[in-house]
């Protein structure tokens, strides 16, 4: 006979529920956006927890036969807006895990909320669920059956548990504050190579005051080259951050020792101003910039960890 169980009407996973009818997730009762193919990732998953979901099954899902489009690219975008909406990390995944070149795995229990009304007798037990359904007493009269419990996969897992980066060993955080952080980071060197480009003569004329003229000179040239190269490298920094363009975490370490070399050189800049904030200033704002480049490195590898081999 053909199943007749149920479809889920929901289905909960840690703090999250998701509602299949309505495609809203919550988590402890508050709406999380989700987009639409995020949501059907989430929902072949879900359907199968535990199982691998092949990349083609899901391509088959998102995308008909006769559509053009970069699978791949926009496969691993979706997985990767899912991730975000959970807080997930694909180098320690706590829900979505990555089977290398295969697809994907859900691994933390999952239990479904079936439709009111719905007894959960023998005709809608699953077929991987043991039948609970007692014999009659000796009284006659059958055991209460119970319902299905929730599938619980091999692997505990519980929200409170800290997570941390195999590699760092921190915290993994949301992917939202990491990318956040280091846009702000790229729009204070924007403010530094434009001010240095529209005060080039005050730039001269302080460096005139501390040092030899060919000194200053050579400051000058400095401050012209390396912001009029740093503007356009920090709008691509930008601009890959704010698309969530899924390559930067490759694109970035292989330019981070230019990237380096040049904020290094502007790390110097505060002793410019020496004069008008303070020796100690001038020297703690230095310090502060040499450590900048090695901050936005830690913050791309939390948001865009290498991809596993």
């Amino acid at each position: 006979m053909p199943d007749a169980r149920p479809a889920a009407k929901s289905v909960r996973f840690g703090v999250f529920e998701l509602d299949l009818t309505t495609g809203e997730l919550r988590k402890n009762g508050t709406l999380i956006r989700l987009q639409e193919q995020p949501f059907q990732v989430l929902a072949m998953l879900l359907d199968r927890p535990g199982e691998l979901v092949t990349r083609d099954e899901l391509r088959n899902k998102l995308w008909s036969a006769d559509t053009f489009v970069d699978f791949d690219h926009s496969l691993n975008t979706a997985v990767n807006k899912l991730r975000e909406a959970l807080g997930d990390a694909a180098s320690n995944p706590r829900f979505v895990q990555t089977v290398a070149r295969r697809g994907y795995r859900f691994i933390t229990p999952v239990q479904e909320t079936r439709p009111a009304g719905i007894s959960a007798d023998s005709s809608q037990v699953s077929p991987t669920t043991p039948n609970l359904q007692g014999a009659p007493d000796p009284g006659g009269a059958p055991t209460t059956p119970t319902s299905p419990p929730a599938r619980d996969l091999p692997r505990p897992d519980t929200e409170t548990a800290q997570v941390l980066h195999p590699e760092l060993e921190v915290p993994i955080p949301r992917r939202g504050l990491t990318r956040g952080l280091f846009l702000l980071i790229q729009a204070m060197y924007l403010i530094f190579y434009l001010e240095g480009l529209l005060h080039w003569q005050g730039v001269y004329r302080i460096a005139d005051g501390v040092l030899p003229e060919w000194g200053a000179t050579a400051v000058l040239i400095g401050v012209l080259i390396t912001a009029g190269m740093g503007i356009p490298l920090r709008c691509y920094l930008i601009s890959a951050v704010a698309f969530d363009h899924q390559r930067f975490g490759q694109n970035f370490r292989r330019i981070f020792p230019f990237l380096l070399a040049m904020d290094q050189l502007w790390a110097v800049a505060p002793f410019l101003l020496a004069e008008k904030i303070g020796f100690g200033a001038a020297f703690a704002a230095t310090a502060g910039l040499l450590y900048v480049p090695f901050s936005e490195r830690t913050l791309v590898r939390l948001a865009y960890p290498s991809p596993p081999a």
